[in-house]
Protein backbone atom coordinates (compact mmCIF):
# COMPACT_ATOMS: atom_id res chain seq x y z
CA UNK A 1 0.00 0.00 0.00
CA UNK A 2 2.84 2.13 0.91
CA UNK A 3 4.60 1.69 -2.51
CA UNK A 4 1.52 2.23 -4.67
CA UNK A 5 0.79 5.57 -3.16
CA UNK A 6 3.95 7.31 -4.30
CA UNK A 7 3.63 5.96 -7.90
CA UNK A 8 0.24 7.46 -8.32
CA UNK A 9 1.42 10.77 -6.99
CA UNK A 10 4.24 10.90 -9.53
CA UNK A 11 1.94 10.34 -12.53
CA UNK A 12 -0.44 12.90 -11.33
CA UNK A 13 2.39 15.30 -10.85
CA UNK A 14 3.65 14.64 -14.33
CA UNK A 15 0.16 15.05 -15.72
CA UNK A 16 -0.32 18.23 -13.80
CA UNK A 17 3.02 19.60 -15.00
CA UNK A 18 2.20 18.75 -18.60
CA UNK A 19 -1.15 20.45 -18.32
CA UNK A 20 0.40 23.59 -16.90
CA UNK A 21 2.95 23.68 -19.72
CA UNK A 22 0.25 23.32 -22.36
CA UNK A 23 -1.79 26.09 -20.83
CA UNK A 24 1.23 28.37 -20.74
CA UNK A 25 2.00 27.59 -24.37
CA UNK A 26 -1.61 28.23 -25.37
CA UNK A 27 -1.56 31.54 -23.56
CA UNK A 28 1.67 32.46 -25.28
CA UNK A 29 0.20 31.57 -28.69
CA UNK A 30 -2.93 33.54 -27.92
CA UNK A 31 -0.88 36.55 -26.85
CA UNK A 32 1.20 36.28 -29.99
CA UNK A 33 -1.90 36.07 -32.17
CA UNK A 34 -3.42 39.02 -30.35
CA UNK A 35 -0.24 41.04 -30.92
CA UNK A 36 -0.20 40.20 -34.58
CA UNK A 37 -3.86 41.16 -34.81
CA UNK A 38 -3.13 44.46 -33.19
CA UNK A 39 -0.26 45.03 -35.60
CA UNK A 40 -2.54 44.21 -38.55
CA UNK A 41 -5.23 46.56 -37.24
CA UNK A 42 -2.67 49.32 -36.79
CA UNK A 43 -1.40 48.79 -40.33
CA UNK A 44 -4.91 48.90 -41.73
CA UNK A 45 -5.63 52.08 -39.79
CA UNK A 46 -2.41 53.60 -41.11
CA UNK A 47 -3.27 52.67 -44.66
CA UNK A 48 -6.80 53.96 -44.23
CA UNK A 49 -5.51 57.27 -42.87
CA UNK A 50 -3.02 57.59 -45.70
CA UNK A 51 -5.70 56.90 -48.30
CA UNK A 52 -8.00 59.41 -46.61
CA UNK A 53 -5.27 62.03 -46.68
CA UNK A 54 -4.54 61.28 -50.37
CA UNK A 55 -8.23 61.58 -51.22
CA UNK A 56 -8.45 64.82 -49.29
CA UNK A 57 -5.40 66.24 -51.05
CA UNK A 58 -6.82 65.15 -54.45
CA UNK A 59 -10.11 66.98 -53.86
CA UNK A 60 -10.23 70.64 -55.12
CA UNK A 61 -10.40 73.56 -52.71
CA UNK A 62 -13.78 74.74 -54.06
CA UNK A 63 -16.89 73.04 -55.27
CA UNK A 64 -16.82 71.12 -58.55
CA UNK A 65 -18.07 73.30 -61.54
CA UNK A 66 -19.68 71.62 -64.52
CA UNK A 67 -19.10 72.67 -68.17
CA UNK A 68 -22.44 74.50 -68.59
CA UNK A 69 -21.81 76.68 -65.55
CA UNK A 70 -18.29 77.46 -66.71
CA UNK A 71 -19.57 78.44 -70.18
CA UNK A 72 -22.23 80.69 -68.62
CA UNK A 73 -19.62 82.40 -66.46
CA UNK A 74 -17.41 83.07 -69.49
CA UNK A 75 -20.35 84.50 -71.44
CA UNK A 76 -21.21 86.76 -68.50
CA UNK A 77 -17.60 87.93 -68.29
CA UNK A 78 -17.63 88.76 -72.00
CA UNK A 79 -20.85 90.75 -71.63
CA UNK A 80 -19.39 92.66 -68.75
CA UNK A 81 -16.29 93.46 -70.75
CA UNK A 82 -18.38 94.55 -73.72
CA UNK A 83 -20.44 96.91 -71.58
CA UNK A 84 -17.31 98.42 -70.09
CA UNK A 85 -15.81 98.86 -73.57
CA UNK A 86 -18.95 100.58 -74.88
CA UNK A 87 -18.86 103.02 -72.00
CA UNK A 88 -15.18 103.76 -72.53
CA UNK A 89 -15.63 103.97 -76.29
CA UNK A 90 -18.16 106.81 -76.04
CA UNK A 91 -15.85 108.61 -73.65
CA UNK A 92 -12.88 108.17 -75.96
CA UNK A 93 -14.84 109.27 -79.06
CA UNK A 94 -16.22 112.30 -77.25
CA UNK A 95 -12.76 113.29 -76.11
CA UNK A 96 -11.38 112.96 -79.65
CA UNK A 97 -14.23 115.05 -81.10
CA UNK A 98 -13.67 117.82 -78.56
CA UNK A 99 -9.93 117.72 -79.25
CA UNK A 100 -10.53 117.97 -83.00
CA UNK A 101 -12.94 120.87 -82.56
CA UNK A 102 -10.52 122.76 -80.37
CA UNK A 103 -7.68 122.03 -82.78
CA UNK A 104 -9.79 123.19 -85.72
CA UNK A 105 -10.75 126.42 -83.99
CA UNK A 106 -7.15 127.11 -83.16
CA UNK A 107 -6.00 126.35 -86.71
CA UNK A 108 -8.69 128.48 -88.35
CA UNK A 109 -8.57 131.54 -86.11
CA UNK A 110 -5.16 131.62 -84.48
CA UNK A 111 -2.58 129.69 -86.50
CA UNK A 112 -0.44 131.35 -89.17
CA UNK A 113 -1.11 128.41 -91.47
CA UNK A 114 -4.61 129.72 -92.37
CA UNK A 115 -3.83 133.44 -92.47
CA UNK A 116 -4.27 135.46 -95.65
CA UNK A 117 -1.01 135.50 -97.58
CA UNK A 118 -2.10 136.81 -100.98
CA UNK A 119 -4.70 137.18 -103.76
CA UNK A 120 -5.27 135.04 -106.83
CA UNK A 121 -6.97 136.69 -109.82
CA UNK A 122 -8.93 134.81 -112.48
CA UNK A 123 -10.84 135.84 -115.59
CA UNK A 124 -10.26 137.11 -119.12
CA UNK A 125 -8.97 140.67 -118.87
CA UNK A 126 -8.30 142.99 -121.79
CA UNK A 127 -8.70 146.41 -120.23
CA UNK A 128 -7.17 145.76 -116.85
CA UNK A 129 -4.51 143.48 -115.38
CA UNK A 130 -4.19 141.04 -112.51
CA UNK A 131 -1.76 143.43 -110.84
CA UNK A 132 -4.33 146.23 -110.80
CA UNK A 133 -6.98 143.89 -109.42
CA UNK A 134 -4.64 142.81 -106.60
CA UNK A 135 -3.85 146.44 -105.75
CA UNK A 136 -7.49 147.51 -105.55
CA UNK A 137 -8.55 144.31 -103.75
CA UNK A 138 -6.17 145.19 -100.89
CA UNK A 139 -6.52 141.78 -99.28
CA UNK A 140 -6.11 141.83 -95.47
CA UNK A 141 -2.72 140.11 -95.33
CA UNK A 142 -2.05 138.41 -92.00
CA UNK A 143 -5.68 138.15 -90.92
CA UNK A 144 -7.42 134.78 -90.51
CA UNK A 145 -8.80 133.72 -93.88
CA UNK A 146 -12.00 132.53 -92.20
CA UNK A 147 -12.90 136.04 -91.03
CA UNK A 148 -11.65 138.05 -94.02
CA UNK A 149 -14.23 140.60 -95.24
CA UNK A 150 -14.87 139.37 -98.80
CA UNK A 151 -17.59 141.92 -99.47
CA UNK A 152 -15.20 144.76 -98.76
CA UNK A 153 -12.73 143.30 -101.25
CA UNK A 154 -15.49 143.12 -103.87
CA UNK A 155 -16.54 146.73 -103.32
CA UNK A 156 -12.97 148.01 -103.58
CA UNK A 157 -12.42 146.24 -106.92
CA UNK A 158 -15.72 147.44 -108.42
CA UNK A 159 -15.22 151.03 -107.28
CA UNK A 160 -11.59 151.17 -108.34
CA UNK A 161 -11.92 149.48 -111.73
CA UNK A 162 -14.98 150.73 -113.69
CA UNK A 163 -14.16 148.41 -116.60
CA UNK A 164 -14.99 145.45 -114.34
CA UNK A 165 -18.64 144.46 -114.66
CA UNK A 166 -18.80 141.85 -111.89
CA UNK A 167 -16.53 140.40 -109.22
CA UNK A 168 -16.85 137.15 -107.35
CA UNK A 169 -14.67 136.97 -104.24
CA UNK A 170 -14.15 133.70 -102.39
CA UNK A 171 -11.75 131.97 -100.01
CA UNK A 172 -9.09 129.81 -101.59
CA UNK A 173 -7.78 127.60 -98.80
CA UNK A 174 -5.45 127.52 -97.09
CA UNK A 175 -4.22 131.11 -97.43
CA UNK A 176 -5.53 132.94 -100.52
CA UNK A 177 -8.42 135.21 -101.45
CA UNK A 178 -9.69 134.38 -104.93
CA UNK A 179 -11.04 137.15 -107.16
CA UNK A 180 -12.92 136.19 -110.35
CA UNK A 181 -13.29 139.17 -112.66
CA UNK A 182 -15.72 139.72 -115.55
CA UNK A 183 -14.98 142.80 -117.64
CA UNK A 184 -17.56 144.97 -119.35
CA UNK A 185 -18.06 144.58 -123.09
CA UNK A 186 -18.12 147.85 -125.07
CA UNK A 187 -21.01 148.18 -127.53
CA UNK A 188 -20.56 151.82 -128.50
CA UNK A 189 -18.40 154.91 -128.04
CA UNK A 190 -19.65 158.22 -126.67
CA UNK A 191 -17.90 161.58 -126.55
CA UNK A 192 -18.07 163.13 -123.10
CA UNK A 193 -16.14 166.28 -122.24
CA UNK A 194 -14.02 165.90 -125.34
CA UNK A 195 -13.01 162.34 -124.40
CA UNK A 196 -14.03 159.18 -126.15
CA UNK A 197 -15.55 156.77 -123.64
CA UNK A 198 -16.64 153.16 -123.95
CA UNK A 199 -20.30 152.32 -123.36
CA UNK A 200 -21.54 148.85 -122.37
CA UNK A 201 -25.00 147.30 -122.90
CA UNK A 202 -26.33 148.80 -119.65
CA UNK A 203 -25.38 152.36 -120.65
CA UNK A 204 -22.42 152.48 -118.25
CA UNK A 205 -19.43 154.57 -119.27
CA UNK A 206 -16.27 152.77 -118.21
CA UNK A 207 -13.24 153.26 -120.43
CA UNK A 208 -11.36 155.93 -122.34
CA UNK A 209 -10.09 155.74 -125.90
CA UNK A 210 -7.56 157.90 -127.67
CA UNK A 211 -9.16 156.86 -130.93
CA UNK A 212 -12.54 155.23 -131.49
CA UNK A 213 -11.99 151.54 -132.22
CA UNK A 214 -13.22 150.14 -135.50
CA UNK A 215 -16.47 148.22 -135.36
CA UNK A 216 -18.06 150.28 -132.58
CA UNK A 217 -20.71 152.90 -133.46
CA UNK A 218 -20.60 156.37 -131.94
CA UNK A 219 -23.47 157.69 -129.83
CA UNK A 220 -24.82 161.16 -130.44
CA UNK A 221 -27.43 162.63 -128.13
CA UNK A 222 -29.41 165.80 -128.69
CA UNK A 223 -30.50 166.00 -125.08
CA UNK A 224 -26.97 165.57 -123.74
CA UNK A 225 -25.25 162.57 -122.26
CA UNK A 226 -27.76 161.81 -119.52
CA UNK A 227 -28.19 158.31 -118.19
CA UNK A 228 -31.53 157.63 -119.90
CA UNK A 229 -30.20 158.62 -123.33
CA UNK A 230 -27.07 156.54 -122.88
CA UNK A 231 -29.08 153.53 -121.66
CA UNK A 232 -31.39 153.69 -124.71
CA UNK A 233 -28.48 154.09 -127.12
CA UNK A 234 -26.65 151.16 -125.48
CA UNK A 235 -29.73 148.94 -125.73
CA UNK A 236 -29.95 149.57 -129.46
CA UNK A 237 -26.21 149.23 -130.11
CA UNK A 238 -25.97 145.95 -128.17
CA UNK A 239 -28.76 144.44 -130.27
CA UNK A 240 -26.88 144.99 -133.55
CA UNK A 241 -25.07 142.00 -135.07
CA UNK A 242 -21.32 142.54 -135.41
CA UNK A 243 -21.47 142.85 -139.21
CA UNK A 244 -24.24 145.44 -138.98
CA UNK A 245 -22.55 147.37 -136.14
CA UNK A 246 -19.50 147.89 -138.37
CA UNK A 247 -21.71 149.70 -140.90
CA UNK A 248 -23.15 152.12 -138.34
CA UNK A 249 -21.44 155.48 -138.10
CA UNK A 250 -23.35 156.65 -135.02
CA UNK A 251 -26.52 156.17 -133.03
CA UNK A 252 -28.53 159.35 -132.63
CA UNK A 253 -30.85 159.71 -129.65
CA UNK A 254 -33.33 162.58 -129.99
CA UNK A 255 -35.68 161.24 -127.32
CA UNK A 256 -36.08 157.83 -125.69
CA UNK A 257 -38.72 157.03 -128.33
CA UNK A 258 -36.88 158.57 -131.26
CA UNK A 259 -33.63 156.82 -132.07
CA UNK A 260 -32.01 156.51 -135.48
CA UNK A 261 -28.89 154.99 -137.00
CA UNK A 262 -26.66 156.80 -139.44
CA UNK A 263 -24.86 154.30 -141.67
CA UNK A 264 -21.39 154.82 -143.12
CA UNK A 265 -22.77 154.72 -146.66
CA UNK A 266 -25.00 157.74 -145.89
CA UNK A 267 -28.11 155.66 -145.41
CA UNK A 268 -30.44 156.17 -142.49
CA UNK A 269 -32.41 153.80 -140.27
CA UNK A 270 -35.39 155.00 -138.25
CA UNK A 271 -35.44 152.83 -135.15
CA UNK A 272 -38.01 154.31 -132.81
CA UNK A 273 -37.59 153.24 -129.16
CA UNK A 274 -35.25 150.59 -127.87
CA UNK A 275 -38.14 148.13 -127.45
CA UNK A 276 -37.92 144.98 -129.58
CA UNK A 277 -34.40 145.92 -130.64
CA UNK A 278 -33.43 142.32 -131.38
CA UNK A 279 -36.40 141.86 -133.72
CA UNK A 280 -35.75 145.22 -135.37
CA UNK A 281 -32.13 144.26 -136.01
CA UNK A 282 -33.19 141.00 -137.74
CA UNK A 283 -35.75 142.85 -139.88
CA UNK A 284 -33.18 145.48 -140.84
CA UNK A 285 -30.63 142.87 -141.94
CA UNK A 286 -33.28 141.21 -144.13
CA UNK A 287 -34.36 144.55 -145.64
CA UNK A 288 -30.81 145.57 -146.47
CA UNK A 289 -30.34 142.31 -148.37
CA UNK A 290 -33.68 142.51 -150.13
CA UNK A 291 -33.50 146.23 -150.98
CA UNK A 292 -29.86 147.30 -150.98
CA UNK A 293 -30.49 150.41 -153.07
CA UNK A 294 -32.89 152.25 -150.78
CA UNK A 295 -31.64 155.19 -148.69
CA UNK A 296 -33.96 154.93 -145.71
CA UNK A 297 -35.21 152.02 -143.64
CA UNK A 298 -37.95 152.42 -141.03
CA UNK A 299 -38.26 149.57 -138.52
CA UNK A 300 -40.18 151.47 -135.86
CA UNK A 301 -42.88 148.81 -136.23
CA UNK A 302 -40.85 145.69 -137.07
CA UNK A 303 -43.91 143.84 -138.33
CA UNK A 304 -44.55 146.60 -140.92
CA UNK A 305 -41.16 147.94 -142.06
CA UNK A 306 -41.02 150.81 -144.53
CA UNK A 307 -38.30 151.69 -147.00
CA UNK A 308 -37.67 154.85 -149.01
CA UNK A 309 -35.25 155.89 -151.71
CA UNK A 310 -34.71 159.24 -150.02
CA UNK A 311 -33.22 159.85 -146.60
CA UNK A 312 -35.71 162.54 -145.59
Amino acid sequence: MGEKGPGVDTSEAVAAGSTDSEIAEALEIAQSASGEREIDLASEEARSGSESRNEASAEPDGPVVDAATLKSRKAFARRQWRRRWLAWRYLIVGTLVIALLLGGIWAVYFSTWLQVKGTSVHGTMKMTSAKEVVEFAAAPIGEPLATADLEAVQVRVLNGLPMVRSVNVSREWPDRIRVDVTERTPVAVVSIGGRLRALDETGTVFWSYKKAPAGLPMVSTVTGTNSDALREAAAVASALPADLAKKVDYVEVTTVDSISLELRNDKRVVWGSSAQSDTKADVLVALMKAEPDVARYDVTVPGQPVTSKSVG
